[in-house]
C-alpha cells in the first residue's frame, strides 16, 4: 500500500453537512464530491452549470487533483463534467466546483448532496520543451486518429 499524501481541505459553511470526500474501497482511484446546493436544480438536456461543492484544498506542489465524472451518472442519465478531466492546480485555493452537462433526453435533478464527480490526486511533472529542426522518425510517424487501426492483428 502506498504512503498517504495528507491534504488540508477547508469545508465552507454550504458544505458542513456533507461526507469529507473519501476512498469507497481500498481500490478506488477517486474520492467522491458532493454538490453543495441551498436549493435543487434541474438541468435540461444539453445545459451545462457550475455546481459547487463547498470544499477547498491546498494541494502539495508537484500534484494536481483531476474532476472525473462518475460512471453512473454518465450511463444511466447521460450527466458528465464538460471539462473532463477537469484539472485543480497545486496554487488553486478557491472552491472546487464541477462543470457538468446533461447529455442525456430528461431533464436531471440535482440535490444537496448528490455524487457528481470523482476527485484523483496525482503527480505532476514539469517539463521544458525543446525546440529542435526535426523530429527522430518512428514506426508510426505522424499518423494519427484512427492511424493505428480498429482490430487486433491476431
Amino acid at each position: 500500500m502506498n504512503t498517504p499524501l495528507y491534504i488540508d481541505i477547508e469545508i465552507l459553511e454550504h458544505a458542513k453537512s456533507l461526507p469529507i470526500p473519501e476512498y469507497q474501497t481500498m481500490g478506488s482511484a477517486g474520492m467522491d464530491l458532493y454538490a453543495a446546493l441551498a436549493q435543487p436544480l434541474e438541468l435540461s438536456p444539453f445545459e451545462r452549470c457550475l455546481i459547487p461543492t463547498g470544499l477547498k484544498i491546498a494541494l502539495p506542489v508537484g500534484t494536481e487533483a483531476q474532476v472525473r465524472p462518475r460512471s453512473g451518472l454518465a450511463l444511466k442519465y447521460g450527466v458528465t463534467v464538460l471539462n473532463s478531466p477537469g484539472t485543480i492546480d497545486s496554487d488553486y485555493r478557491g472552491e472546487i466546483k464541477i462543470l457538468l452537462i446533461n447529455l442525456g433526453t430528461d431533464s436531471f435533478r440535482i440535490e444537496h448532496g448528490l455524487r457528481v464527480a470523482q476527485l484523483i490526486i496525482a503527480p505532476v511533472q514539469h517539463a521544458i520543451l525543446m525546440p529542435k529542426k526535426n523530429l527522430d522518425n518512428t514506426k508510426r510517424g505522424d499518423g494519427g486518429f484512427g492511424s493505428t487501426g480498429q482490430k487486433s492483428d491476431s
